[in-house]
């Protein structure tokens, strides 16, 4: 194990994770209760439901387009094996419109370049 991480985790104060992790959990509960608890019961305004529909298409890419751009396996350094694996799974998301098979499109690719690289 890398001296820093081990480093790091021996000097986290027990009482500030402890007020994260509730200070998070409280604030995820509080974000699904404005929609569940609160409104769940009226029909929300069509503007609401068109805004909502792209929030699964906007947190894809913001997970990953660090992971692309950044890789940690690669120290921060572009990998082209990364970088070819996004492309096919953009290409693919766009051109076939399935979400599963943009995702399985890019994983294949990423593994199979990786697998050809090492």
């Amino acid at each position: 194990m890398d001296a820093s991480i081990t480093q790091t985790a021996d000097t986290i104060n027990h009482v500030d994770l402890w007020i994260v992790i509730i200070g998070l959990g409280l604030g995820s509960f509080a974000l699904r209760f404005v929609f569940i608890g609160l409104i769940g019961d009226r029909p929300m305004p069509e503007w609401l439901l068109r805004h909502l529909r792209y929030t699964a298409v906007a947190i894809l890419p913001a997970i990953v387009a660090p992971l692309v751009a950044w890789p940690a396996a690669t120290e921060g350094q572009l990998d082209p094996a990364r970088f070819i694996a996004a492309m096919v799974t953009v290409i693919a998301g766009i051109y076939l419109r399935n979400t599963l098979i943009a995702i399985l499109g890019g994983a294949t690719t990423l593994y199979v370049m990786l697998w050809l690289v090492g």
